[in-house]
């Protein structure tokens, strides 16, 4: 089903960040449509948009409302837009397919950085300017933490991933050995 937002997602996601950049207003839509993603994500919202009882307009309502004065007019009419082709639901991956149109269009790139302990400012420099010269980009780390990688990292910049984690490499070594 994932694939299957996206692929509903991306032409809205273009629509709007068309109208975005001739308006000059990247930062608003980016600001509205995160909220808006990050409302529809959540469990008793995302229930109630798919709860066939509520009609599409009540279901705009209900997101409006949740809106309250963070959504401009245009904001507003895409929440109404999305209510009638009974699309609300896919709120989260038009969210993440303007921001990385967005991003494209900035120049810069979001990387996460998984790690079994936190990362130290010098190591999330290094790793920023290594990356910035490898993909031409401007890079903005956002830092995790996960125990099980025992130690090393895993990168993810988009569709690229690097894992030398220990726990990647431990995971190759029994495979390697049949275990």
């Amino acid at each position: 089903m994932a694939g299957d937002a996206t692929t509903i997602a991306r032409p809205y996601a273009e629509a709007v960040f068309q109208r975005a950049v001739e308006t000059d207003k990247l930062d608003l839509w980016s600001g509205m449509l995160g909220f808006l993603g990050t409302a529809a994500a959540d469990p008793v919202l995302a229930a109630a948009l798919s709860n066939p009882e509520l009609s599409r307009e009540q279901k705009a309502e209900l997101v409006l409302e949740i809106g309250g004065g963070r959504l401009s007019d245009e904001g507003q009419n895409l929440v109404r837009l999305l209510a009638a082709n009974g699309r609300l639901g896919v709120l989260p991956e038009i969210a993440e397919a303007f921001e990385q149109k967005k991003a494209e269009h900035e120049g810069t790139v979001d990387v996460t950085v998984t790690t079994a302990f936190p990362l130290k400012p010098a190591q999330e420099q290094a790793i920023g300017t290594a990356l910035k010269s490898k993909l031409g980009r401007e890079v903005r780390i956002h830092a995790e933490e996960d125990p099980e990688l025992i130690g090393g990292f895993r990168l993810r910049a988009g569709d690229m991933v690097i894992d030398g984690s220990v726990a990647a490499q431990l995971g190759q070594l029994a495979q390697e050995l049949g275990i």
